[in-house]
């Protein structure tokens, strides 16, 4: 097994082990493809989205945010071609009747899928005899449609036909309308969602990063179509800034240029930003010149004019999009991955997650040096109150000793741990120990509070 490969087992195993993030369904079996997230976890990914939120609409004045519904009119999901395109190839186990993605057999074959329609890819498979996982000889290559189809209302027929959203992209266009009617904003501008989407993925794998059950936070920016490589360049650095934020090394980021032959139909230009995972160089997020494709789509589907009037002037067109998409599952495993270390303090060895302190989920933790002496943790817990209500995100942690307490913290990502001890009933200053160097100090409380 590779060093990277035993990172990537260590941080799942570390993920369930301390709370971040559990199987899910896990006590009935499990079910593929979806996760559960614990107490840390569900923090973490909230710190990662509050973040994206603060930065990319509330300290922006081109921004409007919308909650879509999860299910639309099925006419959402035809006009956008979802219905008709929306597809992987897929590949049956002919003994044990499993699917699987066939691009991903043949990559993992070490062959080059770009661009290989399905014949091409049946043809390799036979050619190069390769197998399921199983060992078992697979079917020829056929499309399956990824969307979790459902009904609604009382009656199944084929009016009543919904979907749950593959993206939230949708969203925001059939809302775009509704926008320039309330706020008539100036272009360019942007409207922005967080929400979950959901893809039926044939082989659903490496942890978290791929999915059945997921969420995204995406911005569609609506531009003059004289002026989108200026808005383009723009979101492009902006990118870069969202990467830094997140703690993420310049150098363990990198942009994928797509080629004509291998972006989605409707995109003009694609920049995909990579990262270095643990399972190797892989899709982050993604950036896409959509031009005007949906919304012509819907104006031609429902026969209502998407037409935006430069104020002042008679001058109408049918804004192009610039499209940030940012998935939150992915976010929060590069952080992970970043932030995961093994080093060796004293001659003894930890696992220390490096969270950058904005997105730590416990900020500090409040410990008695020992839990025997009642006036020892009853100064330390009035000491954690006046922090819970300053900062929230506090940790009261008295189990075990000293030793074990920094550990535990070190491995769930907490900047600082405050100790209480004698002194500090003597002159109210208590032991900072910081996370990264282990290094101590002696400050008063209010100190520790403003730091």
């Amino acid at each position: 097994m590779s060093t990277q490969e035993n990172k990537m087992e260590a941080i799942v195993s570390l993920a369930k082990r301390r709370g971040f993030i559990y199987p899910g369904s896990d006590i009935y079996g499990g079910l593929s493809g979806t996760w559960d997230y614990g107490p840390l976890g569900v923090t973490l990914k909230r710190n990662i989205m509050q973040l994206w939120w603060r930065m990319f609409v509330e300290e922006r004045d081109d921004m409007y945010g919308v909650d879509a519904a999860i299910l639309m009119n099925q006419k959402v999901w035809q006009a956008s071609g979802h219905v008709d395109t929306f597809t992987d190839p897929l590949v049956e186990d002919l003994e044990t009747k499993q699917r699987f993605r066939a691009d991903h057999l043949l990559k993992d074959a070490g062959v080059e899928v770009d661009g290989l329609s399905l014949d091409d890819m049946s043809r390799v498979i036979k050619e190069r005899g390769i197998k399921s996982p199983n060992g078992n000889e697979l079917s020829e290559v056929r499309t399956f449609n990824m969307m979790f189809k459902t009904t609604v209302g009382p009656v199944a027929n084929d009016d009543s036909i919904s979907y749950l959203r593959p993206e939230t992209a949708q969203g925001i266009f059939t809302n775009y309308k509704n926008i320039v009617d309330s706020f008539y904003p100036n272009l360019p501008f942007g409207v922005a969602q967080q929400g979950k989407a959901f893809r039926n993925e044939i082989s659903p794998r490496d942890f978290i990063f791929r999915s059945r059950e997921f969420e995204q936070m995406e911005i569609e920016y609506f531009v003059d179509p004289s002026h989108w490589e200026e808005s383009f360049e723009h979101w492009r650095q902006q990118v870069w800034r969202w990467t830094q934020a997140l703690g993420l090394a310049d150098e363990a980021v990198h942009e994928l240029e797509v080629p004509e032959n291998d972006r989605a139909h409707y995109s003009k230009r694609t920049i995909d930003f990579e990262f270095d995972f643990p399972i190797g160089r892989e899709e982050l997020l993604g950036l896409a010149y959509r031009t005007d494709f949906d919304l012509m789509n819907i104006q031609n589907k429902s026969g209502k004019s998407m037409d935006y009037t430069i104020k002042g002037t008679n001058t109408k067109f049918v804004p192009h999009v610039i499209e940030p998409s940012f998935g939150v599952e992915r976010a929060v495993m590069a952080v992970l991955s970043s932030a995961y270390t093994e080093d060796e303090i004293n001659g003894e060895s930890r696992v220390v997650l490096k969270l950058p302190a904005h997105l730590a989920p416990v900020k500090v933790a409040i410990s008695p040096l020992v839990r025997n002496k009642p006036e020892l943790v009853e100064r330390a817990r009035e000491i954690y109150e006046r922090f819970k209500k300053a900062h929230g995100a506090v940790m009261w942690d008295d189990n075990g000793n000293i030793g074990k307490r920094y550990r535990r913290q070190d491995e769930i990502g907490t900047p600082y741990c405050v100790v209480v001890d004698f002194q500090t009933l003597e002159d109210g200053t208590v032991t900072v120990r910081d996370r990264d160097t282990t290094e101590q100090r002696r400050l008063s409380v209010d100190d520790v509070l403003s730091l």
